[in-house]
């Protein structure tokens, strides 16, 4: 039997606590994130949630042994891959989405990267003053020229079509430029509560958009609630005033004098009497 080290016991023994304290746990990819970015990224996510990288083998492990507690957790093992870390909450899952999206920065190419966006370069001033820059800038393919002693941009400028590759000395210029195109933050996989397990598809909701469509909802379930004619502690007083303009229009209609309808019934009458003189003459 292969000897396996104590502190691998532990390690895994640390994990699974932390995988059965919380009601929300999710798995997140977290290669490729600067020391200093992802230090930031955990500041964020302070107090509402906590973070535990772990070599991958060490995590499916915990998972298992988790499983005994939690049924279904060992689900998330087909998450892991990359440098994946555990995020354990009891915010929700949606509500972890959207908060590890908010954490996402943008950073500088260095040369390499594909550019999951097209990367425009603005027209306007910059901040060089003029000498070999302007050259620089143009065999990087970006339009400068100097204008009334600055260096300038002279036109918008693509550099790098969606999904194409930075070139380095595109990277150095963007870089010079203050252009950081490159977004970098934690990727979360999936996420398990409560039995089910949730994927980023489903996770990426707008809360904006969720909220319009619950009140147009409502509106429409008040509006259908009013035309049928269905009375609830929500409708009956709208009920009750279309009721009697209703009742007010239809006695308007048949001449039937009340204390509200005589000064219109008098009114119609003499603007008919008005009219019938005037075809008399």
């Amino acid at each position: 039997m292969a000897h396996v080290a104590e502190w691998k016991f532990n390690e895994v023994k640390e994990i699974t606590d932390l995988l059965t304290s919380k009601k929300v746990i999710g798995i997140v990819e977290i290669g490729g994130i600067p020391a200093p970015q992802m230090q930031k990224m955990r500041s964020n996510l302070h107090g509402s949630a906590t973070i535990r990288s772990a070599k991958n083998n060490l995590v499916k492990r915990a998972l298992e042994d988790a499983e005994k507690k939690v049924k279904g957790i060992s689900s998330l093992k087909e998450s892991i891959n990359g440098q994946a870390a555990i995020i354990a909450t009891d915010i929700n899952p949606f509500k972890l989405f959207a908060q590890i999206k908010s954490t996402r920065t943008m950073a500088p190419a260095k040369g390499g990267e594909k550019a999951n966006y097209d990367i425009e370069v603005k027209e306007g001033d910059t901040p060089f003053k003029p000498g070999p820059i302007v050259g620089e800038l143009q065999k990087a393919g970006i339009p400068a020229a100097i204008q009334e002693g600055k260096v300038i941009i002279k036109s918008n400028k693509i550099v790098v079509p969606k999904g194409e590759k930075i070139p380095v000395d595109v990277a150095q210029m963007l870089t010079r430029l203050e252009i950081f195109p490159i977004e970098i933050g934690m990727n979360l996989n999936a996420v398990f509560e409560d039995g089910n397990l949730y994927k980023p598809e489903i996770l990426d909701v707008s809360i904006d958009q969720i909220i319009g469509n619950m009140k147009q909802a409502s509106t429409d379930a008040f509006n259908l609630a009013i035309k049928t004619s269905w009375y609830t502690n929500l409708t009956i007083q709208t009920l009750l005033v279309k009721a009697h303009i209703d009742a007010l229009s239809l006695a308007l209609e048949q001449g039937i004098p009340t204390k509200e309808t005589i000064k219109n019934i008098i009114s119609k009458a003499h603007a008919n009497m008005l009219a019938l003189k005037n075809k008399v003459s």
